[in-house]
C-alpha cells in the first residue's frame, strides 16, 4: 500500500517510492483528479501510460527509475510545477512538450544520456530551478532566455563554451558547471563560481586574445631523468643533472614555445614526497611519465613501481590526463634490451587499462542484474561517470638526454601533442586583456623589488598597487584575476585558509622551497647538520638534537623549534639574510601558526601533536557545530607536529583499542577501484582534528568522544579494500548511547566523503557485515550521502524494521547494523 497524506483541500499525495514496479499501480490511476504530489522514484518504469489522467498533478518524482524515452503523456499535466526525471537513461527530449507546462518552476534532469536539449524549452518562462548534471550536452542555447531561472546546475557535460548572454539574467544566483572542458570561460575561472563568471564576461572584449597554456608535470621514479628532461626541455639542449643536484620537492619553471605557455613541474620521485603530490597535481594536466630503461627488469614487480604506480594514481586522481610514457637512459642499454623493453611495458600499460575499464564494467553490469536495480542507481551511475574518463597514455618515446636531435625530437614531440585538440580539447582560452596586464604588473613589482624578494606581499599592499595602473579594475575583480594566476600556478593565494587569506605568493617558487625544509627524503640528515650555534639561537642544546631526530625516527614527530632552525637555513641559503619578521610569519610563534604549518595542516600533511591524557567518562559530549566546554580546561601549545604518513606501526592504538568484538558497531566503506596512497592517513589528519585524544598508527587510528572509542582501520585484502568504522560494543549502553555513537560515525565519514571528492577516478559502497561469527554476509546501504546532509534533517532508514537478517538467518537490532532517523 501507498503512503496517503491528506490536505486540507481533499487532495491527496502519493508514496509508491521502492515499490518495484513496472507500470503504474491501478490506485493511483483511479485516484483521478485528487492526486496532488505523487513520489515514484526507485522504481523499474520504463513508461508512465495513464499518467495524464491526473490533471491536478503539480509534483511528479520520476527518478532512479529506468525510462529511455521522455515519457509525451507529461505534456498533459498543466498544473505541473515540480518534475523530477533524473538518475533515468534518456537521450533525447522531443519538441512541443514544454510548452504545454507553463507552470512548471523546477526541473530536474540530471544523470541522463541527454545530448542536446528542446528549443522550446524556453517556453517554461516560470522555470527557476533546472539540473542538466551528468548528461552530454554541448551547449546551452535553448535555457539562454529563462528570465526567471535562480539556480542552474549544467556540472559534468561536454560544454567548452558557455553563452554570455546566460549570465546577464540577473535573476540568477546559483549556477555550476565544474567538470566540463571549458575554455570560455576556461575552467580556472568558473571554478570560483556565478560571480567569477559575470565579472569575466563583463571584462571580455569583442576580440579577446587565445592563449595555449598547458601544464606539463614530470613524474617518476626517483632517479628516472625527470629532471635531466625537464632542464634539457627547458633550455633547449642537453643539461646533465647530477645525482647531488636531483629534485628535492617539487621544482617548477615556465617556458615560452612558439607561442605555447608551458608551466614544468618536476616533482621528486622518493616516497617521502607523494603526500604533498596531491596539492599540485592538478586536472587539465600533461603528464610525461618518465622510465628509467636501464634499470627496468622485464617483471611484473619492476612494471609495477616505474609504471603501474603511476598510472593507477593518475586514473584514480585525474582520470581524463593525458600521458606521455617517455623511456630515458637509452645510452645505457643495447638496441635490442631497449626494443624488448618497451614492447614489455606497453603491453603491460594496453592490459592494465583494459583491465580497469573491464572491471568497471563488470561491477555495473552485476548492480543492474540485481533484484532491485534502481536501489543501486547512484552506483551505477558512479561506475558509468567512471568508464566516461578515458586516460590517454600516447605512443611510447625513446630518448637519449646527451643528444641534442633526442631533445629537438621530444620537444617537437611535446608540442604536436598538446596542440592537438582531440588530445587537449581546452587547450586553447579565451581570456579578458586585463589578465595578461595584472600578471605582467606583478612581474613588474617584483624586478622593481616593490615585492620583497621572497614574493609574500600582503594583499591589503598588492591591491592598491594594481588598482593605480588599471583604473576600470576593483578589488573584487582583480582578485577574480588573482584567483586565476593561483589556479593555472603562476601565484599562490589560499584565500580559503583564514590565516593565509591575507597573504599573497607571487613566487610559487619560495612556497616549494618551504615544503622542501621538512617534507623531503633525507630530513634526518638534514637534522644532523644542525650546529650548535643553531641551536644556541633557538636556546636549544645538543640533547634536544638528539631526542628531535629519535622522536623523528620513533614517532614520526617534529619539533616545532627543528622547524624554526630547518627553515631558517632555507632562508638564509636563498637569500642570504636573517629576516625575524619572515621567520615568524613562516614558522609561527607561541601566539600564532605560521603559514608553513598552516598550509601542510590545510592539505592534510601533518597534525598538530596534543599530550593525550586519560580518558574522563565525565566530559561533556562534543557535537560538531555546537558550542563545547572541556570539563577540564587546560591551556596549550603545540610543540610538534606529527607526520602520520611515516609511522610504520600500530602498537600504540592496539594496546588502547584491545581487541574487536563482533557486537561492535562495524561500517566497512569500500574505495573502488583501490584506496589512493595516502588516502587514510589524510582521513585521520581531518578527524583527529576534531576529536582528542586520539592515538595514531600505520594503518590504524583510535580516537575517542566522550566515553566512547572508536577506531579507523585501512584494510587491503587481496581482492578488496576498505576503511572500516568500529565503536566499541560494551560501551553503548542505551539506545542514546547508540544514536550518539552513530552521530560521531557520521561526522567521520561526512570527512570521508568530502575527501574522496578530491579523487575523480573513486566511487565508494558501504557495508555493515552481519556479526553472526564466521559469516561473511553484509547488509548493504542504499542512498547512505542522504544521512550526510549537513542540515543533519535528512531522515534515514525511516520505517526499516526492527530487526535485519541476513542471507544466512542470522538476526540482528537495525540500529546496532544501519544508522536510521528514530521512528516518530
Amino acid at each position: 500500500m501507498p503512503t496517503l497524506n491528506g490536505n486540507q483541500n481533499g487532495k491527496k499525495d502519493y508514496d509508491f517510492s521502492g515499490k518495484k514496479y513496472k507500470t503504474l499501480p491501478t490506485e493511483l490511476l483511479k485516484s483521478g483528479g485528487d492526486a496532488v504530489r505523487v513520489d515514484l522514484q526507485r522504481n523499474r518504469l520504463k513508461q508512465i501510460t495513464g499518467i495524464s489522467q491526473l490533471t491536478n498533478l503539480k509534483e511528479l518524482n520520476l527518478s532512479r527509475n529506468e525510462i529511455t524515452d521522455f515519457p509525451l503523456e507529461i505534456r498533459g499535466l498543466h498544473q505541473l510545477e515540480k518534475l523530477y526525471l533524473n538518475q533515468n537513461s534518456l537521450k533525447t527530449i522531443p519538441e512541443n512538450v514544454f510548452p504545454s507546462l507553463g507552470k512548471l518552476q523546477f526541473l530536474k534532469l540530471s544523470t541522463n544520456r541527454l545530448e542536446k536539449l528542446p528549443i522550446d524549452l524556453n517556453r517554461c518562462q516560470d522555470l527557476t530551478y533546472l539540473n542538466l548534471s551528468n548528461n552530454c550536452l554541448k551547449n546551452l542555447d535553448p535555457i539562454v532566455d529563462l528570465s526567471h531561472l535562480k539556480e542552474l546546475y549544467v556540472e559534468r557535460n561536454q560544454l567548452y563554451e558557455l553563452p554570455d548572454k546566460l549570465f546577464q539574467n540577473i535573476s540568477l544566483t546559483l549556477f555550476k558547471a565544474n567538470g566540463n572542458p571549458l575554455r570560455k570561460p576556461p575552467v580556472e575561472v568558473c571554478t570560483g563560481g556565478l560571480k567569477d563568471i559575470q565579472s569575466y564576461f563583463s571584462m571580455l572584449e569583442a576580440n579577446a586574445p587565445h592563449v595555449y597554456t598547458v601544464k606539463t608535470m614530470f613524474l617518476g621514479n626517483s632517479m628516472a631523468g625527470k629532471s635531466t628532461l625537464c632542464r634539457s626541455l627547458e633550455q633547449g639542449c642537453p643539461v646533465p643533472v647530477e645525482e647531488a643536484d636531483r629534485t628535492v620537492g617539487i621544482d617548477i619553471s615556465e617556458v615560452d614555445r612558439d607561442g605555447i605557455r608551458f608551466f614544468f613541474w618536476d616533482f621528486a620521485g622518493q616516497e617521502e614526497y607523494y603526500i604533498t603530490h596531491h596539492v599540485f597535481i592538478t586536472a587539465q594536466a600533461f603528464v610525461i611519465l618518465a622510465i628509467n630503461l636501464s634499470s627496468y627488469n622485464m617483471d611484473e614487480q619492476s612494471f609495477k613501481e616505474n609504471v603501474d604506480f603511476w598510472i593507477k594514481n593518475l586514473q584514480l586522481k585525474i582520470p581524463d590526463s593525458v600521458v606521455l610514457l617517455v623511456g630515458t637512459h637509452v645510452d645505457q642499454c643495447t638496441e635490442t634490451e631497449v626494443n624488448e623493453k618497451k614492447k614489455h611495458i606497453e603491453q603491460l600499460v594496453e592490459k592494465m587499462l583494459k583491465n580497469h575499464t573491464d572491471n568497471l564494467e563488470r561491477r555495473r553490469k552485476n548492480l543492474q542484474d540485481g533484484d532491485n536495480p534502481s536501489l543501486n542507481y547512484d552506483q551505477m551511475h558512479q561506475i558509468e561517470r567512471l568508464t566516461e574518463y578515458k586516460l590517454k597514455v600516447l605512443e611510447f618515446i625513446l630518448i637519449d638526454c646527451t643528444k641534442q636531435e633526442d631533445i629537438d625530437r621530444l620537444l617537437t614531440r611535446i608540442k604536436n601533442d598538446v596542440l592537438n585538440k582531440d588530445t587537449f580539447p581546452n587547450i586553447e582560452k579565451t581570456l579578458p586583456r586585463s589578465y595578461y596586464d595584472v600578471e605582467k604588473d606583478i612581474q613588474e613589482l617584483v624586478r622593481n623589488s616593490d615585492i620583497p624578494e621572497h614574493g609574500i606581499v600582503s594583499l591589503n599592499v598588492l591591491l592598491p598597487e594594481l588598482k593605480n595602473r588599471h583604473d576600470t579594475l576593483d578589488d573584487d575583480k582583480l582578485k577574480l584575476i588573482l584567483q586565476y594566476l593561483h589556479r593555472i600556478g603562476v601565484i599562490m593565494w589560499y584565500k580559503e585558509i583564514p590565516e593565509l587569506a591575507g597573504s599573497v605568493f607571487v613566487k610559487p617558487s619560495f612556497l616549494i622551497s618551504l615544503f622542501k625544509t621538512i617534507v623531503r627524503h633525507d630530513l634526518v640528515q638534514e637534522l644532523n647538520k644542525i650546529s650548535s650555534e643553531q641551536l644556541k639561537s633557538e636556546n636549544a642544546i645538543g640533547k634536544q638534537k638528539k631526542r628531535w631526530i629519535s622522536d623523528y625516527k620513533d614517532r614520526a614527530s617534529l619539533n616545532n623549534v627543528a622547524i624554526r632552525i630547518l627553515v631558517r637555513t632555507e632562508l638564509q641559503k636563498n637569500y642570504g639574510k636573517n629576516d625575524e619578521e619572515l621567520i615568524e610569519e613562516v614558522v609561527g610563534s607561541s601566539k600564532k601558526e605560521g603559514s608553513l604549518l598552516s598550509l601542510l595542516k590545510h592539505f592534510d600533511v601533518c597534525l598538530s601533536t596534543k599530550h593525550n591524557s586519560p580518558l574522563n567518562p565525565k566530559a561533556n559530549e562534543f557535537y560538531p557545530k555546537k558550542d563545547w566546554v572541556a570539563s577540564n580546561p587546560i591551556v596549550f601549545e603545540p610543540d610538534a607536529c606529527l607526520f602520520p604518513n611515516n609511522l610504520s606501526d600500530n602498537e600504540q592504538v592496539k594496546q588502547k583499542w584491545e581487541s574487536d568484538n563482533t557486537e561492535d558497531l562495524n561500517i566497512h566503506v569500500y574505495l573502488l577501484p583501490e584506496i589512493p596512497h595516502g588516502f587514510f592517513h589524510r582521513l585521520v589528519i581531518r578527524t583527529c582534528s576534531l576529536y582528542s585524544p586520539y592515538w595514531i598508527g600505520k594503518d590504524q587510528c583510535m580516537l575517542c568522544s566522550g566515553n566512547k572509542r572508536f577506531l579507523l582501520r585501512e584494510r587491503c585484502d587481496d581482492e578488496d579494500q576498505f576503511i572500516e568504522i568500529r565503536c566499541k560494543e560494551s560501551e553503548l549502553d542505551t539506545p542514546e548511547d547508540i544514536q550518539k555513537a552513530w552521530r560521531v560515525i557520521r561526522e567521520i565519514m561526512k570527512r570521508l566523503n568530502t575527501l574522496t571528492e578530491q579523487w575523480q577516478g573513486l566511487y565508494q559502497t558501504v557495508h555493515s557485515p552481519c556479526k553472526a561469527q564466521d559469516c561473511d554476509d553484509y547488509f548493504e546501504w542504499n542512498d547512505w550521502q542522504e544521512w550526510l546532509d549537513d542540515s543533519g534533517t535528512n531522515p534515514f532508514n525511516v520505517g526499516l524494521e526492527g530487526n535485519q537478517t541476513c542471507r544466512n538467518g542470522h538476526q540482528r537490532r537495525t540500529e546496532w547494523l544501519l544508522p536510521r532517523t528514530p521512528d516518530a
